[in-house]
């Protein structure tokens, strides 16, 4: 069942560039951070009121992220909520014509599963589901 907003996306061009900006206006001075080769991206991320922020930059030019910031430029990539029946959520959504970017769980950043649902379906907004593996 979807149960809360686990983090949102925020897609940069320079990780440590913005985890300085980041730092300097939320006080930051952790950060976890991690590659998801898969995924072709580079995270930093913090927590800021249970919310993780999650700071995304491409590993190379055929990333997700690469191509979003091409388009769109930097800023909110997409908000991910958790769950703890991944692929019930997945097969729900489907059967209620969802359109599904990810039909089976990736691995993603912290250690989770992660799928995303298409913006065409969602009202515009590029939501992912994350779960712990």
């Amino acid at each position: 069942m979807i149960s809360a907003v686990d983090h949102i996306g925020i897609a940069v061009k320079d990780l440590e560039a913005s985890m300085g900006l980041y730092s300097t206006i939320f006080g930051v001075t952790e950060f976890h951070r991690e590659q998801v080769v898969d995924q072709g991206v580079d995270i930093a991320s913090f927590s800021l009121g249970g919310v993780r922020i999650e700071l995304t930059a491409p590993l190379n030019d055929d990333s997700p992220i690469a191509g979003f910031l091409a388009k769109r430029g930097e800023g909110i990539h997409h908000v991910a909520f958790r769950t703890d029946t991944i692929n019930d959520d997945l097969q729900r959504l489907a059967a209620n014509d969802v359109k599904l970017i990810n039909t089976v769980p990736q691995p993603g950043a912290h250690d989770m599963l992660i799928a995303f649902l298409h913006p065409k379906s969602t009202g515009g907004v590029l939501m992912e589901l994350c779960s712990e593996k």
